[in-house]
């Protein structure tokens, strides 16, 4: 009796909002006061410690068990990236990172981003002309994608050396268009990372501060067998080459002729992106058609969804990632809830599944061709 009284008496009430508990590690008082003070605004976000080195954030992490963190990359004795592995090998959880927006700021925070840091937040430059309410609306959105990431331990790159990979010859490959955005950073660097070196060109829109995005392909390009660099205006597109597009420009594809180039598109955001994977989605449907592959990766939002349907419907073969290895799973489960995506695969399988598609078609087996010549970059 008492059981269904209570029953109807929580009848038509609305489920409590689950409040998002967040620990602030930074050294400055500064920094963390502005944290503490844009999350406060949020009714769903409570700050539930604030510590200025990684020692007493240590204690806190196991005594409050946050369900975020957000972690100062310069920090006195333990830095925050040494902790940050820590902590993604012990006790893994969704960190956002604060960091400067300068190019060493820039290499510090990919590296976090690669050791599993959800996202990053730019360190406001504190002066009269900051807009402070832009930087809380930033970490307030940041925190709530952060607490609903799949933290999972970052996967080794594939053993499965490249020159077994599918792989036909270079002259008839198809174009890779890759999009990511939130846990993007990581997950390409896997993927690339079995990506042979004369292998299928490939252009890809990664969301990030336009100071981020060159150091970014360098450091991918350090990091893989294949040429990365940032795509220039006019740039033909070649085998054995990734092209990333700059932070602060969309990049699409152009054909002029037999050829396929790089086109940069300085227009305003779409989707709140600017480089936009809807824009290079979109071009690369209208100027590769069906000798195209895309494929949506992990990411907040749904930017890429109707661009990659697009590519779908030119005759392209589409992929997106699947929930279970999505950091976030935002903009590929809204292209596969809109018919967008032909396969859905976790990411360990990808780089194989993406070198199959850029070679169907191909007759592998004429002189030559095959993945050995490729491999050798003889095909």
């Amino acid at each position: 009796m008492h059981e269904r009284l209570t029953r109807q008496g929580n009848a038509g009430r609305k489920p409590a909002k689950r409040i998002i508990k967040v620990l602030i590690v930074d050294d400055s008082a500064l920094m963390r006061s502005l944290l503490a003070d844009s999350l406060a605004l949020a009714r769903d976000i409570e700050v539930i410690g604030c510590v200025a080195d990684a020692a007493t954030a240590r204690e806190q992490i196991k005594r409050l068990n946050p369900d975020v963190i957000t972690l100062d990359i310069e920090m006195p004795g333990l830095d925050g990236l040494s902790f940050l592995e820590r902590i993604m090998r012990l006790r893994p959880a969704p960190v956002i990172m604060i960091s400067s927006l300068t190019q060493r700021g820039a290499a510090d925070t990919l590296r976090a981003l690669e050791a599993g840091a959800v996202d990053v937040v730019g360190k406001p430059v504190v002066s009269e002309d900051a807009d402070w309410l832009a930087f809380g609306r930033e970490i307030v959105s940041k925190v709530r994608a952060a607490s609903r990431a799949h933290v999972q331990p970052v996967a080794r790159p594939s053993a499965r050396p490249a020159d077994t990979l599918p792989a036909p010859c270079r002259q008839e490959y198809k174009l890779v268009a890759l999009a990511a955005s939130t846990g993007g950073v990581a997950a390409l660097k896997q993927l690339l990372q079995s990506w042979p070196p004369a292998g299928p060109p490939v252009v890809v829109t990664q969301h990030m501060p336009a100071n981020f995005s060159a150091v970014f392909a360098a450091r991918l390009d350090g990091l893989t067998q294949v040429a990365v660099q940032i795509a220039e205006h006019g740039q033909r597109i070649l085998p054995g080459y990734v092209y990333v597009a700059p932070g602060d420009s969309h990049l699409t594809v152009i054909r002029r002729g037999a050829h396929l180039y790089c086109a940069l598109d300085g227009g305003p955001p779409v989707n709140g992106h600017a480089a936009s994977a809807d824009v290079m989605f979109h071009s690369v449907a209208d100027a590769v058609g069906d000798k195209a592959v895309g494929a949506i990766l992990t990411g907040m939002g749904k930017d890429g969804a109707a661009g990659l349907k697009a590519m779908r419907y030119a005759g392209a073969v589409t992929f997106g990632q699947d929930e279970a290895s999505s950091l976030i799973y935002g903009m590929p489960g809204a292209a596969k809830r809109i018919g967008a995506v032909m396969h859905e695969l976790a990411l360990a399988q990808m780089p194989a599944a993406l070198l199959e598609a850029a070679c169907a078609g191909i007759d592998r087996g004429r002189a030559g061709c095959g993945p050995a010549a490729v491999q050798a970059g003889l095909a």
